[in-house]
């Protein structure tokens, strides 16, 4: 059945005929962390119109701007009503905004308005972007009301029944998604006790990159419901598997998978492979982009399933770039390394910014690598010409701080607010002394 399609009217309309009450005017920080505003439905109409007025001074990114007044205007099609406000007297529902300056042009510091300027950038060239993230988190118990690091179960990969105690609120949650319109394509335990994965169907970057966003709010919300915490930390235990956000993607022109070719070498097109060349280029540059927490780095390093070397291939899970079987309409490019801590809208463009740069270039990658990339010594990767991503994030933003296309991509505000935030961070984390410490070293020395 087709997805309904959202205006002005057909928002309006749905909002008498649901007995929506309150609306959520919603949109990102710099940190991909959602934020709202709750207005009554009677401004509906108006804001369709015109949009609301806040003060962006206290949001992270926005801040040390000279106008901290800013407006947020909904995207229609962004509409949904919150499923689990239905039962109650007070049905609410959801818009998700764009933000634009009191003169009416879109503030810069906006991570939607980056990914916009970014896809525009892929039409001029013909191309749609279509993207399918593979969104992991973990069920951790609440204590007193706090969360803890213990999770819900002991279940292991695809596991179910009694072992599986998240598995009710992952099932609520899933329902609830496809109340709000997605196509749920599979969810399941994950490798790690407590862990859990939730995909949706291939679909515009966009609108991806809005459900990403709406994906984590709407899963933290039913944990809450059932008295556990979600996380979507990447490496919350030592251990065990950390948390990805695998990301398939690939990109259509005039209707057809411009990454597929039935005579090309793995029928895989020029395009696909210059695309591919642009990530593997570009990704030492943009990682603190896709990996962008000092926890990141916890989780990129070999043994737990995600990658830290620089390579592609066709069936190696070790590659940092994995081709999957699918061909014809099918025919993707899978991207392991980020995960879901980060800005979605961010994350997507600087991944189609890399793409489309080695398309420009005309790149072409190295030769697949499918042996085990984890049990290669130093000297076979080199000789395979495998690199490596950075190994903490003050490498990362070191690279990021030196890349041209990020500053490009990213624009002056966004580049300059992500570069101080992240770094506070680091040195938030360098500066501090952390309980492995005291073990090491308290008695010893």
């Amino acid at each position: 059945m087709a997805k309904k399609t959202y205006t002005k009217e057909t928002v309006i309309s749905e909002a008498t005929e649901k007995k929506v009450e309150y609306i959520r005017l919603m949109f990102s920080d710099i940190n991909g962390i959602p934020k709202n505003v709750e207005l009554p439905v009677e401004r509906l109409a108006e804001v369709l119109d015109s949009g609301v007025q806040f003060d962006a001074s206290s949001i992270a990114g926005f801040a040390e701007i000279q106008e901290s007044d800013m407006i947020l205007k909904p995207d229609a099609s962004t509409w949904a009503v919150l499923p689990w406000t239905q039962s109650h007297d007070r049905t609410t529902a959801r818009l998700i905004c764009d933000v634009y300056k009191p003169d009416g042009t879109r503030f810069e510091g906006d991570p939607r308005y980056v990914l916009q300027k970014t896809l525009k950038k892929a039409a001029e060239l013909g191309y749609t972007m279509f993207t399918g993230p593979e969104c992991e988190y973990f069920y951790f118990r609440l204590v007193d009301g706090k969360p803890t690091i213990l999770p819900q179960d002991t279940a292991g990969y695809f596991d179910v029944g009694t072992q599986d105690l998240g598995e009710e609120a992952r099932r609520d949650t899933t329902l609830y998604l496809e109340q709000m319109g997605f196509d749920i394509e599979a969810a399941h335990h994950e490798v790690a006790p407590g862990q859990h994965e939730i995909d949706f169907n291939y679909g515009e970057a966009m609108t991806s990159a809005d459900r990403i966003l709406t994906l984590k709010w709407v899963t933290k919300v039913v944990a809450q419901k059932h008295g556990l915490h979600a996380s979507f930390m990447p490496k919350p235990i030592y251990g065990v598997n950390g948390s990805g956000m695998h990301v398939h993607q690939s990109l259509w022109k005039d209707g057809n998978n411009s990454f597929y070719e039935e005579g090309g070498k793995f029928q895989l097109s020029k395009t696909a492979y210059q695309y591919m060349a642009g990530l593997l280029k570009y990704v030492p540059e943009f990682t603190g982009i896709l990996n962008s927490t000092v926890n990141s780095y916890k989780r990129l390093v070999p043994g737990y399933e995600a990658p830290c070397y620089i390579a592609w291939a066709n069936k190696n899970r070790s590659a940092l770039i994995r081709v999957p079987a699918a061909r014809g309409k099918g025919t993707r490019l899978e991207l392991r390394c980020p995960d879901p801590a980060g800005n979605p809208y961010l994350q997507t463009a600087v991944m189609l910014a890399a793409g489309l740069q080695g398309i420009k270039e005309n790149l072409t990658p190295p030769e697949a690598v499918e042996a085990d990339i984890y049990h290669m010594s130093a000297a076979e990767r080199r000789k395979n010409g495998v690199g490596s991503l950075p190994g903490s994030l003050q490498e990362a933003l070191t690279n990021l701080d030196n890349s041209k296309l990020v500053r490009e991509v990213l624009g002056e505000h966004i580049f300059e607010q992500f570069m101080t935030v992240k770094s506070k961070e680091w040195d938030g984390y360098r500066l501090n002394v952390h309980p492995w410490e005291h073990q090491t070293y308290l008695s010893k020395i």
